[in-house]
């Protein structure tokens, strides 16, 4: 599959396929499926929570150093 030249790139990137085509097997849906849900879906969402909980955690500290 992969050939960029480099072994352990490669192997790497093989194995995430090989793993991602297992994966939509055991969903019952497609490789492209399982590609549209991860990196359209929860990796830009899961982004957006994170994003979300450093800008409260941040506004907490300024909060509780408002507060000494």
């Amino acid at each position: 599959m992969a050939n960029s030249g480099i072994a352990w790139i490669d192997w790497l990137y093989d194995f995430a396929v090989h793993g991602l085509y297992d994966s939509a097997a055991l969903l019952g849906i497609t490789y492209e499926e399982i590609n549209v849900w991860l990196f359209c879906i929860a990796w830009p969402l899961s982004m957006g929570v994170a994003a979300m909980w450093v800008y409260l955690l941040k506004r907490r500290i300024r909060t509780i150093e408002g507060q000494r």
